[in-house]
């Protein structure tokens, strides 16, 4: 699985060409008039796959003290212009920079970052996930903040340049325990539990995975006004346990990653419970592309799976990289607790990898298999 070199049948005197004009990367085993070719070595470690090496870039005010905190988040809005959310600054033991800096950071097609919503700072604590609704015309940057620090839980909108915030849906209560969130069995449309994770429909709602405490997907009206939910804390049939993952495919089944139920769990469009896919341990992102694959990004495996739209794993790629069990450095574009991905229209693969922490740039190789690449978001029919 995921290991998948390209056969190509030659004939005899194809074989003595190759080897004629220098093929010593290649090998052949011939069986009567057939024969393989295939390149030596390799591991499959970024699949279809080149990793930029260099990407991500140390921020001008970062210092032997201060330097990136977890990279969260990530949106493509162009080729060139790429949104990363990040835990604001902090040192090696991981404890947060005073006042606060760098929560949300544009950077161009070569990682240079080129804006700073520092405007907002003091707004966040624990950018969660960073989205562009793909069905808004003014392409609006949307950011979920599971706060603490003094910072309230909310979900925030903002127009595309950062200059203005548009939309504010505010839990007015201080961040809970798990325990007192989970005391609470009906939640208000604003107790948010942590909220995770968001997802658009073509009407302008959208659906937010809330969360780490609350267990449940509620829908909202593009002005954030509620519609109505589903879901609860538990291990059953549409309950949840961490919900870390929602998206939609083009029939408008509900796709949530259950993350420390170790599933994906799928429902109609109005929130009833069809199937679920047991055996993921630790998904934490969905993302449905135009070609109808699923891929959930796999924070502790440090894979990218790729599922059909019925739950069968048809590939993956990714390996961890930030240090080996023998304290080797690891390999540039490893994956390391990834949380979010998105693609970019020229086919480009960006993922957040949390514990890095940074920001990974995946260009498709020149010869990459077209099914093992991940295509830019499904959208849905009106």
């Amino acid at each position: 699985m995921g290991l998948r070199p390209i056969y190509q049948s030659l004939t005899i005197a194809a074989i003595a060409a190759l080897f004629a004009c220098g093929g010593e990367n290649h090998a052949a085993s011939v069986t009567g008039e057939a024969a393989r070719t295939f390149k030596k070595g390799g591991d499959d470690r970024s699949g279809p796959y080149e990793v930029v090496g260099g990407f991500w870039k140390a921020s001008p005010d970062h210092t032997d003290e201060w330097e990136w905190g977890s990279v969260s988040a990530v949106a493509a809005d162009t080729p060139d212009r790429i949104i990363v959310g990040v835990w604001g600054d902090q040192n090696a033991q991981r404890e947060d920079r005073p006042g606060g800096s760098n929560f949300l950071v544009v950077v161009d097609g070569d990682g240079n970052i080129i804006e700073n919503w520092s405007q907002w700072d003091s707004m966040f604590n624990r950018v969660h996930q960073v989205y562009i609704n793909p069905y808004d015309p003014e392409r609006h940057v949307w950011v979920v903040e599971r706060g603490g620090n003094g910072v309230h839980e909310q979900i925030l909108k903002f127009t595309n340049d950062g200059s203005e915030l548009v939309m504010r849906l505010l839990d007015p209560n201080p961040v809970q325990t798990s325990e007192e969130a989970r005391a609470n069995r009906n939640p208000g449309p604003l107790d948010f539990g942590q909220p995770a994770v968001l997802a658009f429909l073509p009407d302008g709602h959208f659906l937010l995975g809330d969360g780490y405490q609350n267990g449940r997907i509620v829908k909202y009206t593009t002005d954030g006004e509620y519609v109505s939910e589903f879901g609860s804390v538990g291990s059953g049939p549409g309950q949840f346990d961490l919900v870390h993952g929602i998206a939609v495919d083009r029939n408008r089944r509900i796709y949530v990653s259950d993350r420390r139920n170790h599933r994906v769990q799928v429902f109609t469009a109005d929130g009833d419970f069809i199937e679920q896919w047991p055996d993921i341990y630790d998904p934490v992102a969905i993302f449905i592309d135009e070609n109808d694959a699923v891929w959930v990004l796999d924070a502790t495996l440090n894979r990218m799976l790729k599922y059909s739209l019925e739950g069968e794993l048809l590939d993956y790629f990714g390996a961890y990289a930030k240090v080996s069990s023998l304290g080797r450095s690891g390999w540039t574009g490893g994956m390391s607790l990834p949380h979010q991905m998105d693609v970019d229209s020229d086919g480009n693969l960006y993922v957040a990898q949390f514990s890095g922490p940074w920001l990974d740039k995946y260009v498709p190789r020149a010869d990459a298999d077209p099914k093992r690449l991940i295509g830019q978001m499904v959208r849905i029919p009106p």
